[in-house]
């Protein structure tokens, strides 16, 4: 059972207290009311920290700026709205500074305050978030960071702590955009060699004799175009660690030159006679199927068995859905900094479906998103462009939609239960306001904004779709959420 919001209304005027009382208990909350600044400065000093103050400013003895400025010195994370029959702006921006959540004016509608409790609501929540952000992420570079939240990439950060101390390659799979540069990083900046360089090289950005070059370098005249001698990745990673990406991209006959480097520590730039000595940790990663590659003869048996003294599994987005919210906040704070822009926070429908969403580019496709999010600061755009991203996947894919995970049976089960039963409340709603949208969100208690996404959600957009709508995955669709004779 989930636990009522508390709220406390200060005001010195018995029929605010008891209109705000009323309206509010019928909303489900729990209410309690003081006639003066005193006395809730009294209870929050006694302990008491409800989740709401709503907070009159004109007050006999203590005013309401007075009385929310001894609020915040014993708690600044209370959440105040404050109330006045005037709209001054000195006063407004006061009581702002002090950190009043909101402000409104007397006499206001239900929605307003409605609006504002969600808003405080929000920043709240993106307070927590941002908390849990700095808790879990370990800062790798200025632009990359290791996030573990999920029980998966805990045991992920527990594999790096034991692992990058010890001197042995390290083998990182993944599908693409996962992070697999990020935990390269995170065991560099662990290991002995944190203040050496960190030297990554993609291997499928070159074609094979350009990549052989690109690696060991080359003396003046070994080819065409060679005016001058040109060090190699392994002579610039000397002392330090050298991140291979993309691996099985590599060709095989230099798999066996880079095989011979890693046995013999020794290797000789491309024209050169003299033998260059390197001391170099070798981290390597790629989103390929590895045992299907070597089975091909794609990738050398004896190079991955020399490469994988340990290994890494980096799971995808999909499988860490409790990461995805602190990511998008991530990658909000990030980008609104770079850009110069400072957008609200992305509304609890827009997340909802972007932890709906499988994230097929993983970390990668989800920055992305969020920078457009950034610069285009359109909460229902962003909304509308996941939507369709989901519905295009459905349609081009279906069959590719990941599995849920067997440990959240129970959770998947019961979401879907109660997206059948939100379906059926809808959908009836709408048969029975002759499909007036307007009066239907009003009946259902929800916003416009509201109905329109889970009408999208359901596939429930006219009428005649009706009968065909599509239940979330795993829910059979009920008979009965088809219109009778229109």
């Amino acid at each position: 059972m989930v636990a009522k919001e508390k709220i406390l209304v200060v005001d010195d005027e018995p029929s605010i207290r008891k209109y705000l009382q009323t309206l509010l208990e019928v909303d489900g909350y729990e209410v309690e009311t003081v006639s003066s600044g005193r006395e809730a400065i009294a209870k929050v000093s006694g302990g008491e920290r409800p989740d709401f103050i709503i907070l009159d400013v004109l007050m006999p003895e203590l005013n309401g700026i007075e009385t929310l400025k001894e609020l915040m010195q014993a708690d600044r994370s209370l959440n105040v709205i404050m109330l006045s029959c005037s709209n001054e702006v000195g006063t407004v921006v006061e009581a702002i500074r002090i950190g009043a959540h909101d402000y409104l004016t007397k006499p206001f509608e239900k929605t307003e305050l409605d609006a504002a409790m969600l808003k405080s609501r929000q920043k709240k929540q993106l307070t927590t978030e941002n908390q849990a952000l700095r808790d879990y992420c370990d800062q790798v570079t200025e632009d990359l960071s290791f996030l573990a939240a999920s029980p998966q990439m805990v045991r992920i950060r527990q594999q790096i702590l034991q692992i990058a101390p010890v001197d042995v390659p390290v083998f990182i799979c993944g599908e693409s955009g996962v992070g697999k540069e990020v935990v390269a990083r995170m065991i560099h900046l662990r290991s002995k060699r944190r203040n050496q360089p960190f030297v990554k090289v993609n291997c499928a950005a070159l074609p094979g004799e350009l990549l052989e070059s690109e690696l060991f370098g080359f003396e003046q005249g070994a080819f065409t175009g060679a005016i001058r001698s040109k060090p190699g990745k392994f002579e610039m990673a000397n002392k330090g660690t050298i991140f291979l990406d993309e691996i099985a991209e590599m060709t095989t006959p230099l798999q066996a030159k880079l095989l011979h480097v890693l046995q013999d520590h020794q290797y000789s730039r491309l024209g050169g006679r003299h033998l260059i000595d390197t001391d170099v940790r070798v981290l390597a990663a790629t989103n390929v199927d590895v045992q299907d590659a070597m089975k091909t003869g794609r990738f050398r048996e004896d190079l991955y068995y020399r490469l994988n003294v340990l290994s890494i599994l980096v799971p995808p987005l999909r499988e860490r859905l409790v990461e995805i919210p602190l990511l998008f906040r991530h990658f909000l704070e990030q980008y609104s900094e770079k850009f110069g822009k400072t957008p609200s926070g992305p509304s609890k429908h827009l997340l909802d479906a972007a932890v709906n969403y499988p994230w097929p580019g993983n970390l990668r496709e989800l920055e992305n998103f969020v920078k457009r999010y950034v610069i285009l600061e359109d909460d229902e755009g962003s909304l509308r462009e996941l939507v369709e991203m989901s519905s295009a996947r459905q349609r081009t894919s279906p069959r590719e939609e990941p599995a849920p995970p067997r440990e959240q049976g129970l959770k998947a089960l019961v979401r879907g239960l109660k997206d059948e039963a939100e379906m059926e409340a809808i959908a009836d709603a709408l048969e029975k306001t002759r499909w007036c949208r307007k009066d239907a969100a009003k009946m259902l208690g929800i916003s416009y904004k509201a109905l329109l996404y889970k009408m999208r959600q359901f596939n429930l957009d006219t009428p005649r779709t009706r009968r065909t709508a599509t239940a979330p995955a795993g829910v059979e669709t009920p008979a009965a959420v088809g219109p009778r004779n229109q």
